[in-house]
């Protein structure tokens, strides 16, 4: 068992890259820094997150990134120990009083529950752009949960200094 730490990404952090300040003419070495790592198995994604990708409307360039250059760093979710820290992830979720019941059905169908639960299952640190929030009722952001599970959690800048990533 590799003692290597593993970064699992949500769609957040490749589509507001894409879109804002690491787009794809202005700053390449980003995403070539990210093949780079997530084809030594450092980067990974889970497959819900490439399905969402997927889903947005338009044939972009991240979209024929994703599923060209970084295909192979989506792990499937269908795997006994991710669907039982699911199954943690939403009773947690369910429990929570603070969230309104609308919060709580998405978040049962988003790829978030899921990307929770595989970062959960497998000692990943999840890389996301949200923040905590602990007023927050009508979603369930990404650090609430990771806080209440003791799932480690951080933000692309901080995840592009541990892997030593110098964009230049």
């Amino acid at each position: 068992m590799s003692t290597m730490t593993k970064y699992l990404v949500d769609a957040n952090i490749l589509v507001e890259a894409y879109k804002r300040y690491y787009s794809f003419d202005i700053a390449p070495s980003f995403w070539q820094a990210l093949k780079v790592k997530a084809d030594a198995g450092v980067v990974v994604s889970v497959d819900r997150i490439q399905q969402e990708i997927n889903s947005y409307g338009e044939d972009d360039q991240l979209k024929t990134w994703v599923n060209t250059e970084i295909n192979s760093c989506f792990v499937t979710t269908d795997d006994d120990d991710v669907i039982e820290a699911y199954r943690e992830v939403i009773e947690w979720a369910q429990d929570q009083e603070q969230f309104t019941g609308a919060a709580k059905s998405e978040f049962a169908t988003v790829g978030d529950s899921w990307l929770i639960a595989c970062a959960k299952a497998h000692q990943y640190v999840l890389v996301t752009h949200e923040t905590y929030n602990a007023e927050i009722r009508k979603r369930i952001p990404i650090p609430n949960v990771c806080r209440a599970l003791n799932i480690p959690y951080i933000n692309t800048f901080n995840m592009l200094r541990n892997l030593g990533v110098k964009l230049g």
